[in-house]
């Protein structure tokens, strides 16, 4: 089996590792894919890149069906929201992902406020605006702390948590009026400011049956304490020692499922992965967001544990038989810590070499590449924001936490930056 996975960073390298340990595969591309994807060895496995973009639907379609791709897996956001499974599809090809009209659960904050409203499924209050001058209105009164959410895709960073008006005020600048997130920030969702534990849940769907992956928790501020700005993740652990019984049986009954339904309902059939980003609040379990894809991080350490082919479980969301399997993950955890250049989100530079790669046994211990590439002289540099996602497996979480910032240690490369504090919450479990 040739299966095509499209996209570039950890999340797809996660996907990539995860779809060598299939039986059934013989080959792998990643497309674009980087330099840890184009790295992979596998005993028996055929693994490159291909350097098409994301958004080249058109090239990567013509790619899929030139060289005979049985399955394509779309890691990202952008492409699913812009509509490449139906690119796909209408060429007879087989893909895994939400269709454009399903994907809007991530792509448009405001269409999913709206969903959760009227299908009674626990959210934070919220008003919508394409007016940045009735959105100020709006705030004149409002509660403080506030949260600001441009509505379209933002790399995770469009969400602003404002403590007063005034950062309030400057928030609606940024996002409607100087456009910091571009064209996301046409239209901006203003959420009432929820606190609590933040859990993410990964989960399977066929379009009428869902099943739930181990729970996770990410990290999105950029400093220790969660300081500085919002970033794409500096790091995630699974599972959740927060994500009781009580809670997974809450959110069966009033989030999940329900939303599977009211995507149906809605006419907009839901094929590939939710991300639940959920609030622990006093009044039980809120939606925070939906994802339309894999967490990034969170993959990270979610499909590491994972016993199931995944395969096996993709095809099964595309032909509807999801109900047949059941997922099954270690009884175990992992902890991933993100190295990224120093200054990220903000700028940062880029083409240091990196070394200690070799330490890596992709068994306890990953390194999944995020920002890098080869340089004319075939070493690995770094080549983003984010550079790798280093993952440890542990019998526990505060083992699988100390074997991955061991593991940091073993990976060098100027502007080297992480976080020291993930999976500081176990310690309050």
């Amino acid at each position: 089996m040739k299966v095509l996975v499209v996209g570039s960073g950890g999340r797809e390298h996660a996907i990539c590792q995860a779809v060598a340990k299939s039986p059934r595969v013989s080959e792998i591309i990643c497309a674009p894919g980087n330099a840890g994807i184009a790295s992979m060895k596998v005993e028996g496995k055929k693994i490159s890149c291909e350097a098409i973009g994301a958004m080249e639907f058109d090239k990567l379609v013509a790619f899929a069906k030139e060289n005979k791709v049985d399955f394509t897996i779309i890691g990202m956001d952008d492409p699913l929201v812009g509509g490449i499974v139906d690119a796909f599809e209408a060429e007879g090809l087989k893909v895994f992902g939400p269709r454009k009209n399903a994907a809007i659960l991530e792509g448009s904050k405001a269409f999913s406020k709206d969903l959760m409203k009227k299908y009674d499924i626990p959210t934070a209050g919220y008003e919508t605006f394409d007016n940045p001058d009735e959105a100020l209105a709006y705030l004149e009164t409002a509660k403080m702390p506030i949260v600001l959410k441009a509505d379209g895709l933002a790399l995770g960073k469009g969400v602003l948590i404002c403590n007063t008006l005034e950062e309030a005020k400057a928030g609606v600048k940024e996002i409607m009026t100087d456009k910091k997130f571009g064209d996301a920030g046409n239209h901006m969702v203003v959420e009432e400011f929820m606190t609590g534990r933040e859990v993410s849940v990964l989960s399977f769907v066929d379009g009428n049956t869902i099943q739930i992956m181990s729970s996770a928790q990410d990290h999105k501020r950029a400093g220790d304490g969660d300081t500085g700005l919002n970033t794409g993740g500096m790091g995630t652990f699974s599972p959740s020692p927060f994500y009781t019984k009580e809670v997974d049986e809450f959110c069966k009954k009033y989030i999940y499922q329900k939303t599977v339904d009211a995507m149906k309902s809605e006419g907009r059939e839901f094929k590939g992965v939710i991300f639940f980003g959920l609030m622990l609040t006093e009044e039980g379990p809120k939606v925070l967001e939906y994802n339309a894809r894999f967490g990034d991080p969170e993959a990270q350490v979610v499909l590491p544990r994972m016993k199931n082919d995944i395969i096996d479980v993709m095809e099964a969301c595309v032909d509807g038989t999801l109900d047949q399997l059941t997922l099954e993950f270690e009884d175990n955890a992992a902890v991933c810590v993100v190295l990224a250049s120093e200054g990220y989100p903000v700028s940062y530079e880029k083409g240091f070499k990196i070394t200690g790669f070799e330490k890596f046994d992709e068994e306890n211990y990953f390194c999944f590449h995020a920002g890098t590439a080869f340089n004319e002289a075939g070493d690995i540099v770094t080549n983003g924001g984010r550079v790798l996602g280093i993952t440890a497996k542990g019998a526990d979480l505060k083992s699988a936490r100390a074997e991955a910032y061991k593991a940091t240690e073993w990976i060098d490369f100027a502007n080297k930056y992480m976080r020291h504090d993930i999976g500081k919450a176990i310690d309050e479990a």
